[in-house]
């Protein structure tokens, strides 16, 4: 409801900067409920998420152009793979991209579910790293550390709240399923939730590769509104900015996460119309 209401207000209001705004805090919205579908229900703090978001990002390129547009956007992937022929409309784009992206963090989330407490911390902050670095080298897939150019731009606003009012949704039902309360149960005591049988590990499996496609979701959208970009976009920035939204809001609940998001997202745009303000009066 509270999305619906600021999204009417920018669109009455009709100031370009302000849906501007307002879309990117919508991706915001739904880049901090996929955080908190694992990080508030399983008690494990994930500083790895924005690894999922730039492959997600760039997964999106790669299904969504055409090829005459990844001869601009990615000039170095070769047009023999498999991928360079494949072009799906938009929304088919962002789905492929989530996939993939599940896929990627379901097989690496084998491996981190397994940890405990600070160290699965620094492990997801060591992915975020690894990401980063092979983003920035692997040029036929990223073009490297060079500006990705000639994205079309898809992205508007009731596209991004769409998305944002559907990652709400789904993280509410999860949170609320079977599957949630048992990740919960896990949160609050971990040996003694896997002592009447629930599996911790699978449990957190599940809720790890549902956060990674949603998180994936977040990076098309943004890919395909922002129109360039480079891998340092998807680095320790915005890291730090999406546990910020989900801890100031609360990481326990849905409601939480969404009024934390708006609440940073406003707040700083109103502090930088303030300064401009300040700035003009001297």
């Amino acid at each position: 409801g509270i999305c619906l209401l600021i999204a009417g207000f920018a669109v009455v209001r009709d100031d370009a900067v302000f849906l501007r705004v307002v879309t990117v805090m919508f991706i915001s919205v739904l880049l901090t409920v996929a955080l908190q579908t694992f990080m508030g229900n399983s008690g494990l703090g994930s500083f790895g998420q924005y690894a999922f978001v730039a492959i997600g990002a760039y997964a999106s390129l790669w299904f969504g152009l055409t090829e005459e547009q990844k001869r601009v956007t990615l000039p170095d992937m070769p047009e023999s793979w498999w991928i360079y022929s494949q072009h799906y409309p938009f929304e088919l784009a962002i789905v492929a991209a989530a996939i993939l992206t599940a896929i990627v963090g379901g097989l690496i989330g084998v491996a981190f579910v397994r940890l405990r407490g600070a160290s699965f911390t620094i492990a997801t902050f060591a992915f975020l790293i690894v990401i980063n670095r092979v983003a920035l080298q692997w040029e036929e897939v990223t073009r490297g550390s060079r500006v990705v150019i000639g994205v079309p731009k898809q992205t508007t606003l009731w596209i991004a709240l769409a998305w944002a009012c559907t990652a709400i949704l789904i993280a509410f039902v999860f949170k609320e399923s079977p599957v949630g309360l048992k990740l919960r149960a896990s949160r609050e005591d971990e040996d003694a939730a896997a002592s009447i049988g629930i599996n911790v590990k699978l449990m957190r499996w599940i809720a790890w590769t549902l956060s990674c496609g949603m998180s994936a979701v977040g990076g098309a959208l943004w890919a395909y509104f922002i129109i360039q970009f480079t891998p340092n976009n998807f680095y320790l920035h915005e890291t730090f900015l999406i546990v910020a939204m989900l801890v100031i809001g609360g990481a326990a609940s849905v409601s939480g996460a969404v009024i934390g998001a708006i609440a940073v997202a406003l707040s700083s745009e109103m502090l930088r119309q303030t300064e401009n303000w300040l700035n003009q009066q001297r």
